[in-house]
């Protein structure tokens, strides 16, 4: 593979061409294998942690919220990474890091310290290898060519999601040893795998990326240090909105109605986040960012507000709006993020992983307060008309405050800054 496909070239007249489809064809394979492999065990890690290990439930919730936070916030290491030694060399160590942290759970599930550890060290490798493996998938490609590209790439992320934690339910308890080494194993030889792709010889700014639109702030071009600031801030929303129903869906549904509804549900939306991202990224990509978020957070408002209305038909419709703002919100926001950045692609994606990791740990300081209180006041479905309520709310606050925040501190840099191709290509003005 490595022998016959190349990364970006020159084709007549010196215009760039894409890389052929092979390597990323293959990286999509390797996302829904790396997920399944993953969500086979890291969504049973509390009940092994507890059940098993015997860890108390205040330190189990502390262990896997730190891990999370590494897991997220180490984005920006990626990028930085892949920026100094490559992507592909970055997908590399990412996925040594993770194939040695499940390989460490076989002898770790006797030791609480040493399952820990190999927990961190999967979070760890996690951190280091999304925002490479984003990266090589939109180097060398257009603007018109990126949304299919991370629309792609999110359906087979998404696909793991949904088969990894039924495929292994029944290895979880009875034979966990076995259900590690096979992860393992899973991981060792899609590293093997990545071994074989060219390598990403620049990461360049994409041919027919354009500059702010008419709904755009002129203050901060693309090129400016604070043009990123604004999808940034809309992605922490999203994530902020988003893990209310992650979190608390199953708190509030399974009582009302059953388990396996519940878990229907759950299907249902992962089937319908699968077939429809591809489906809406050309619409997605068309749309201005103002309108996307108008869309992505009115779905998700009226979609938390019809689950608070109650019964199953409001919770399945619910979860079906919800669906529709999380592919709007989070295949826009990393657009957006990609357009304003001069920056390297690997860069731009692991901000956006920090950004996405200060909404989730900020869910998880708010989201279990307002549960408690909606439930002492007797009104769990008010806890839903609340989050809806701040769905329309915060962002209306919160991006005319980043909007003059980035006005008055990033709009008086807009001098571009040297940018070779050995880290990133030129840079746009």
């Amino acid at each position: 593979m490595a022998g016959r496909e190349r990364g970006p070239t020159r084709g007549p007249g010196g215009s760039l061409t894409t890389r052929p489809s092979g390597p990323r064809s293959f990286l999509l394979v390797c996302s829904f294998l790396i997920t399944l492999g993953s969500f086979a065990v890291l969504p049973y890690m509390s009940v092994l942690l507890h059940q098993r290990l015997g860890l108390g439930l205040g330190t189990v919730g502390v262990v896997l919220a730190v891990a999370s936070l590494v897991q997220f916030s180490g984005g920006v290491v990626g990028g930085a990474l892949a920026r100094r030694i490559g992507l592909r060399a970055t997908m590399l160590v990412a996925l040594a890091v993770r194939t040695a942290g499940f390989a460490a759970f076989v002898p770790g599930l006797g030791s609480p310290s040493a399952a820990i550890g190999a927990l961190f060290l999967v979070s760890c490798g996690a951190a280091l290898y999304l925002p490479a493996n984003k990266a090589y998938l939109v180097e060398g490609a257009t603007e018109a060519e990126r949304p299919r590209l991370l629309s792609a790439s999110g359906s087979a992320f998404n696909a793991g999601i949904a088969l990894g934690p039924p495929a292994a339910a029944p290895f979880v308890l009875t034979s966990p040893g076995a259900l590690f080494a096979g992860v393992t194993t899973l991981f060792a030889v899609v590293g093997l795998g990545h071994a074989l792709l060219p390598a990403a010889t620049a990461v360049t700014a994409a041919p027919g990326a354009s500059g702010p639109r008419k709904d755009e702030d002129p203050a901060a071009p693309a090129g400016s240090p604070g043009a990123g600031g604004l999808p940034f801030v809309v992605t922490v929303l999203s994530v902020y909105v988003f893990m209310f129903f992650q979190h608390y869906l199953a708190l509030y549904a399974v009582p009302r109605t059953s388990a396996s509804f519940y878990g229907g549900v759950l299907m249902g939306y992962a089937c319908l986040l699968v077939v429809a991202q591809p489906l809406l990224s050309k619409w997605i990509a068309g749309l201005s960012y103002r309108r996307a978020m108008r869309v992505g957070f009115g779905a998700m408002a009226a979609g938390t507000a019809v689950i608070g209305a109650g019964g199953r038909a409001g919770i399945g419709v619910g979860a079906a709006l919800i669906c529709l703002g999380e592919i709007v919100l989070f295949l826009k926001n990393d657009l957006e993020a990609l357009a304003r950045s001069s920056a390297a692609p690997a860069v731009v994606f692991g901000r956006q992983r920090l950004a996405a990791g200060i909404g989730a740990f900020a869910i998880g300081v708010a989201g279990g307060q307002l549960y408690g209180v909606a439930e002492d006041l007797g009104t769990a479905r008010g806890f839903w008309f609340a989050v809806s309520l701040q769905a329309l709310v915060l962002p209306v606050l919160l991006v005319p405050l980043a909007g003059a925040v980035r006005r008055r501190y990033g709009g008086s840099r807009t001098r571009p800054e040297k940018h070779t191709a050995a880290d990133g290509g030129p840079r746009r003005t």
